[in-house]
């Protein structure tokens, strides 16, 4: 056969340079791309071989990588099926046909439980010319008697004639281009960093990927003895790959400790996580995977650089690094990766087609985390508290996200501290716990327990003996809001509105006393006009002076919260404040004997007071100064008394 040369079809020209210059992102990918092309045609030989007579059956499957730097030359050999000439013109010479599809098409209704086909489409092999001048592939098939090559230069069009080739199977080399502007294309023809790509990209095709590299061994002398720093350099045939991923293994024979090395390894960790969760599942969706949570949070985790997602491989060729589509946000701190024959992947293998399957298998993944997290806590609650302080905030952030749209399958994996208990609880046993007449599950915003142990609005509470969660997280009231019941027990801030803890004879005391002191509490409200929204005789206190609650609506550590956040802060919404004043307290006699005698010094005692409520609720103080100076004052004329 004389050599053609044929020209690719104006719709194959534009497709080739759309390839190399649109559809491919990362010029690297062009070897796993060629690995997972040699690797399908062994994975057909070894099917035909079983199926046809006359194909040998064979356990030499290698595919075979030869670097030339001198000439600038790469090499990919593999030991597969080869291709007639006709098929070379169809899986080859017409871009986006692809040969793995058409064997799939023609095997349908056959076993093929064994066979992993890596390629989909026909325009894998042409990445070849984002780091190539020029592709020659030498192919022979069982089924012809002839060999022949295919050159092209990714340009016009492509030459076929027939060659001289003595095995089965397929050798493409490539002409490696020159260094021109930032791109640097002699790194591919560099032993590590083709043994870096292998490693990254095909570590786990099942077939050996070698590569011949040069080793240093200890010089002998005549008797055999080793020569003191006296070496000789051998070459000799190495495998890169580890064909079989520790997913592929039978579960009941990998130790945690081969699990705990693998993330190591794997993730870059110098700690074991503190645990493995491995699924694999079968049917109409099939994929295996391997997830950890790290024993520690990383140091960016809550960065905006951050990135989340679990690797991502597709019949053991790496895909993706970080596939977020697989991660709710609120697990956003797991490792892992997910491994399916079943992905459909778009035609430069790098992304993922928009469809059902990463929905399917994020929402699987999402519940056995959630399953798996229940168990440690019901079980091991020393180690899931462990977990709690280094991820608790993203469990919270899951209750809340999306309008809580994952509050039931969460809110019994929160974990709280309380007023009166030493350890974490969970909202069940809080609801356990509760006296049988209260009505609402009590919690309390500061920076820390201590605080709100000691906050005034507890004297009621104390003298129940309820109890009340400790909210020290900013997320933690926008959660409980989302939430706003557990059980049918609503959530009730001891910060906020009227908390309905005294008896109808209490409260008809507290009602004739605010009547009968209308006046001096409308005297007060307004001496700090602009200060508070209102003034009132407390049903919370028992022995503290006063407080500063805020009305329904948004919240003190709401407000807190709103003036960290940057922009304009001229139209933000406040909390209402109210003031309210224990009138079984001496100081409220204090206040009322001033009233009684038109004392000036009312204003600066009701100032005074206001700034003090202000400062236990951790809110900051307009005129720090002011307030020192009518302290001073109050101080001397009590003294002078």
């Amino acid at each position: 056969m004389s050599k053609k040369n044929i020209e690719f079809k104006t719709e194959s020209k534009r497709l080739l340079d759309l390839m190399i210059h649109s559809i491919y992102t990362n010029k690297e990918i062009f070897l796993r791309e060629l690995i997972s092309n040699a690797s399908d045609a062994i994975d057909k030989y070894h099917f035909k071989s079983l199926t046809e007579e006359g194909l040998e059956n064979r356990n030499d499957y290698e595919i075979h990588i030869d670097i030339d730097k001198k000439h600038r030359l790469l090499t990919i050999t593999d030991n597969g099926i080869g291709m007639t000439y006709d098929e070379l013109i169809d899986n080859i010479g017409t871009i986006a046909k692809s040969g793995t599809l058409e064997f799939l098409k023609t095997m349908k209704g056959k076993d093929l439980k064994n066979t992993d086909l890596i390629g989909q489409f026909g325009v894998g092999f042409y990445s070849a010319f984002m780091v190539s001048d020029k592709v020659e592939v030498v192919t022979k098939s069982p089924f012809s008697d002839k060999a022949y090559k295919w050159v092209s230069s990714g340009e016009e069009g492509y030459s076929v004639e027939e060659t001289q080739k003595d095995s089965i199977g397929t050798e493409i080399t490539l002409k490696i281009r020159k260094n021109h502007d930032d791109e640097n294309y002699d790194e591919f023809l560099e032993d590590y960093k083709i043994e870096q790509l292998v490693k990254k990209y095909s570590n786990y095709v099942r077939y050996p990927i070698t590569m011949e590299k040069e080793r240093e061994v200890p010089k002998l002398d005549d008797e055999g003895n080793e020569i003191e720093d006296k070496f000789d350099t051998i070459v000799e045939n190495q495998t890169l790959n580890e064909m079989t991923p520790i997913w592929e293994k039978n579960k009941s024979q990998v130790t945690d400790e081969e699990l705990n090395e693998f993330y190591k390894n794997q993730y870059y960790d110098y700690t074991d996580p503190l645990l493995n969760i491995w699924t694999n599942v079968e049917g109409k969706l099939t994929y295996k995977s391997i997830i950890y949570i790290p024993a520690k949070a990383p140091a960016n985790l809550y960065s905006e650089k951050y990135e989340k997602g679990l690797q991502l491989y597709a019949k053991g060729v790496f895909i993706m690094d970080k596939c977020k589509e697989l991660v709710p946000d609120y697990l956003r701190f797991i490792k892992g990766m997910v491994v399916s024959p079943d992905l459909n992947l778009n035609i430069s293998r790098e992304i993922l087609q928009k469809n059902t399957q990463l929905t399917k298998i994020q929402q699987n993944l999402e519940k056995k985390i959630v399953k798996r997290l229940e168990k440690l806590l019901e079980n091991e609650r020393e180690t899931y508290i462990k977990f709690w302080k280094e991820f608790g905030v993203n469990i919270k952030y899951g209750v809340y996200d999306n309008f809580g749209l994952n509050k039931d399958l969460l809110q019994d994996l929160v974990l709280f501290e309380t007023v009166n208990e030493d350890a974490y609880i969970t909202l069940n046993e809080y609801v356990e716990k509760m006296p049988k007449d209260q009505k609402e599950i009590y919690f309390g915003s500061a920076n820390s327990k201590s605080a709100i142990k000691a906050s005034p609005q507890m004297d009621r509470l104390k003298s129940k003996g309820y109890d009340v969660l400790v909210l020290t997280d900013e997320i933690d009231e926008f959660m409980l809001s989302i939430m706003n019941e557990y059980k049918k027990f609503k959530f009730k801030s001891i910060n906020q509105g009227d908390l309905d803890l005294v008896d109808e004879s209490e409260k008809e005391t507290i009602k004739k006393q605010e009547t009968e002191n209308k006046d001096l509490l409308e005297k007060i409200k307004e001496s700090l006009k602009g200060q508070v929204d209102d003034v009132k005789l407390s049903t919370r206190l028992t022995d503290s002076p006063v407080c500063l609650v805020s009305g329904e609506g948004m919240s003190f550590e709401m407000e807190k919260l709103m003036e960290q956040m940057p922009g304009d802060k001229t139209n933000q919404q406040k909390a209402q404040k109210i003031l309210e004043i224990n009138p079984k307290h001496e100081l409220f006699q204090a206040i009322h004997d001033l009233y009684d005698q038109n004392s000036e010094d009312l204003n600066d005692y009701a100032s005074v007071l206001y700034n003090q409520a202000l400062l236990i609720e951790g809110l900051k103080i307009e005129d720090p100064v002011e307030f020192s100076n009518k302290m001073v004052k109050i101080l001397v004329k009590a003294a002078k008394k």
